[in-house]
């Protein structure tokens, strides 16, 4: 898609109070950095964002208020769980949820992905708890998006393959049933994690690494957090082998700071407790 048509379409979009960002051309990673504080309606900013090139164009749900339902297709050799066998897709899947909740869903805003899945979307509730992101909580191929994630717009193309609109209705909200669904888990009580370490060069050290290791996790951009926050376990579980600093620590820190990026329990303790493994397998000392 030219440009101008780019900019056309992301000032439709912006129109409807959506909040956009630029994703690398042809892909759906975001062009730029902190994307969800980045992304805007202000028309001025999106003619020129849009005019400088052919961007994708990501959607930042949670300012924007929305909650997005992502039907997706089965890969190549990918086959259904057991509770799922003989479902084909998210479509599929979403039609037995709403059969065992005796509920139905009204038409909203509709868009079909480039490997010809579904998103829906659908306005954030007004009231009740902030909705995250979520992959699998519904059910078999069925992924969400609200705070803190983003999706593809319609416009954009990745590896070749558009997102057109299937229906141009608007956003509705999101039905209840649903909203029960996805509210997340209550993250367990936290106790701040302190760490004595000495004043010296190697208390020193061992500070930077931690701060290094916390800070790229906390700027990990969505979709990218799980894997920042493994990284960050190896390097500092390395250390925790090494006897530089005890690993009860590190877990500490790692899960307060996996919380503050909007992972949720049962993810941050599996990566974690993987990152740390594979780091003691490398220990490394800090010599004075």
């Amino acid at each position: 898609m030219t440009t101008p048509h780019l900019v056309a379409v992301a000032l439709g979009l912006a129109e409807q109070g959506w909040h956009l960002f630029p994703l690398a051309p042809g892909d759906k990673r975001p062009a730029v950095a902190q994307w969800e504080q980045r992304a805007t309606t202000d028309p001025d900013r999106i003619r020129r964002c849009w005019s400088a090139g052919p961007y994708g164009i990501g959607i930042a749900c949670g300012p924007s208020g929305l909650a997005v339902l992502d039907l997706d297709q089965p890969k190549r050799d990918q086959t259904a769980p057991a509770q799922w066998t003989g479902h084909q897709d998210g479509w599929h899947v979403l039609g037995t949820l709403m059969r065992r909740a005796h509920a139905s869903l009204p038409a909203t805003f509709t868009v079909q992905t480039g490997r010809g899945g579904t998103h829906l979307y659908f306005r954030h509730p007004t009231s009740g708890p902030q909705l995250r992101n979520t992959a699998g909580k519904l059910g078999w191929l069925i992924d969400t998006r609200a705070h803190g994630g983003y999706v593809v717009a319609p416009g954009s193309t990745v590896n070749g393959r558009p997102y057109r609109i299937m229906c141009e209705l608007p956003a509705v909200e999101l039905p209840a049933w649903l909203g029960e669904r996805l509210v997340p888990e209550e993250l367990p009580p936290q106790q701040p994690v302190m760490v004595t370490l000495s004043g010296d060069q190697h208390g020193r050290y061992v500070v930077a690494a931690i701060s290094r290791q916390l800070a790229h996790l906390a700027q990990a951009g969505e979709g990218q957090r799980n894997h920042a926050l493994y990284r960050s376990a190896v390097a500092l579980g390395q250390l925790a082998a090494g006897g530089a600093i005890g690993q009860a620590e590190i877990e500490g820190l790692l899960t307060q700071a996996a919380y503050s990026a909007g992972l949720r329990p049962a993810e941050t303790r599996r990566t974690i407790t993987s990152g740390l493994r594979a780091g003691a397998r490398r220990p490394r000392s800090v010599t004075a």
